[in-house]
């Protein structure tokens, strides 16, 4: 980190809010370029208390930990089949704590790395709340006891990099629920779970806590996964469900309590139906997340903002022309790590390196890391058929089962479920009929779904027909040459459960 003086100002072509993903990615290419860069970072802490260093959400209460913990979970399941392959496996015991310290490690490693890698860069990073005085200069706060060190800061431009954060529920007693700000280093084990909301945060940590053992009951207001293929969404919560996750619909939490004498919560939800009070050993909130620019003065820049504290951008540009914003806290749909990587590293090479390329904010991948992996790419298909119109749409799909789910279940049991599981994995793609079948939609549930979906995104950005998959050569035995096979139509009406080799 380089020391600042008081009157430190003036020189500084690009001052960056926000330290993660997409912000460094900024600061990192425009450092490149020979620029004099500054990045403010200064995490706010959660609540209940959480705080973490350098990187954003992505690294320190997302993607990373998220990724590893599901793993966990999918490592346990590998337990529970692993007789079929012949393996005896006689302690099966899990240790939230350990796996807790082992993520944890691996997150201090990453900040390390990144304050490493400004340091060589050239990048001034400063531990510091960035607020505007004006359109070019940011007041410093450093935080409690650090008053003495505060200052300002002008630049040629400024980017805003901050995400967002949680919502919090306001029912009686919200106050604590932890949040995804919170789980990752919980050192407490979790015991029995409510995961209020059914967002694919809410999801994917109520499907690793019930796969590394623990009581999970989920309260679904209205329907999982909003904005994703509902179609996708039933699979998984039916998946879910047949590996022991249990999901109460149309309720809302109406108060939680906790009882200081056992440390456990009360939690009093309901609907339609009438209240239900049950006990939990923990509470975790999962409804949305909120954009974290509402105290940093845009007013004062001229900035504007949405009602929901999303900044409107043209080509991550803002209504005021040498301010710039990216990632999460953007106006649009794309809330995910490697959108404002790629997008903080294309602004950097255009406004420092002559580059002439834009973000391409269509075709892009993501995955839900739910026990049953989603991968999508483009338009859910309720979406597809409203946009373009049921007599455009043609929708090819199958249901399989992976070939290393396919051994026979020697404790008859658990044969039920593991029948189940036969037909719990989907492909559909959606084509549009007017256009030579081109894909606008795809959609994959099974194993490995990042690793599926990633490389077709490629093909669909280059406009990728049905045909074009129906000529692709599928690796066999793989889940993902199914894309290459499909025949079945949704018109037709025939059945969708996949045939042999």
């Amino acid at each position: 980190m380089q020391n600042l003086s008081p009157s430190w100002k003036g020189s500084t072509a690009l001052v960056v809010i926000g330290g993660g993903s997409g912000g460094l990615a900024a600061s990192k290419a425009a450092a490149g370029y020979g620029k004099k860069v500054c990045v403010l970072d200064y995490v706010k802490p959660s609540p209940l208390g959480s705080q973490w260093e350098i990187g954003g959400t992505c690294v320190n209460v997302g993607c990373i930990p998220k990724k590893l913990m599901h793993k966990a979970g999918l490592h346990g399941e590998d337990i529970e089949v692993a007789s079929r392959f012949g393996w005896e496996v006689k302690d099966r015991s899990f240790h939230w704590e350990k796996l807790v310290d082992n993520v944890q490690n691996y997150i201090k490693s990453l900040n390390y790395g990144y304050k490493q890698e400004l340091k060589s860069e050239n990048v001034t990073y400063l531990r510091a709340l960035g607020t505007f005085v004006d359109s070019k200069t940011l007041s410093l706060d450093f935080g409690p006891g650090k008053e003495s060190e505060n200052r300002q800061v002008t630049a040629d431009r400024i980017l805003i990099a901050v995400g967002g954060r949680p919502k919090q529920l306001t029912c009686p007693g919200g106050e604590h629920a932890l949040t995804s700000d919170d789980i990752f280093s919980y050192k407490k084990v979790p015991g029995k779970t409510c995961v209020v909301g059914a967002s694919y945060v809410a999801l994917e940590i109520a499907g690793f806590l019930s796969a590394l053992g623990f009581e999970v009951t989920v309260l679904v207001r209205s329907i999982l996964l909003r904005g994703f293929d509902q179609e996708m969404a039933e699979l998984i919560k039916g998946y879910m469900t047949n590996h022991g996750t249990k999901f109460v619909d149309g309720v809302t939490p109406k108060s939680i309590v906790k009882d200081e004498a056992t440390g456990k919560f009360a939690v009093t939800y309901g609907g339609k139906d009438g209240d239900t009070t049950e006990e939990f050993d923990t509470v975790l909130q999962g409804i949305g997340r909120y954009y974290d620019t509402e105290n940093l003065g845009l007013d004062k820049a001229g900035v504007q903002a949405n009602k929901y504290g999303e900044i409107p951008v043209e080509k991550e540009q803002t209504n005021v022309p040498h301010i710039y914003a990216i990632g999460d806290c953007i106006e649009g749909p794309h809330e995910l790590t490697p959108v404002a990587i790629q997008a903080g590293k294309m602004l950097s090479a255009r406004l420092y390196g002559a580059a002439t390329l834009f973000m391409d904010y269509h075709t892009i991948a993501t995955t839900v890391f739910t026990p049953l992996e989603y991968g999508t790419i483009g338009y859910p298909e309720e979406d597809a058929l409203a946009k373009f119109g049921e007599a455009n749409i043609e929708t090819y799909h199958t249901k399989f089962a992976p070939l290393e789910w396919s051994l026979p279940e020697v404790d008859f049991e658990k044969y039920d479920k593991w029948e189940a599981d036969k037909t719990a994995c989907y492909c559909k793609l959606i084509c549009l009929k007017n256009e030579d079948e081109r894909v606008v939609g795809f959609h994959y549930a099974g194993p490995n779904a990042g690793e599926v979906t990633q490389g077709f995104s490629t093909a669909m950005r280059l406009g990728a027909t049905k045909l074009d998959f129906d000529m692709t050569i599928g690796i066999h035995p793989s889940c993902s040459e199914n894309f290459t096979t499909l025949k079945v139509t949704k018109s037709s009406g025939e059945s969708a459960e996949a045939a042999g080799c």
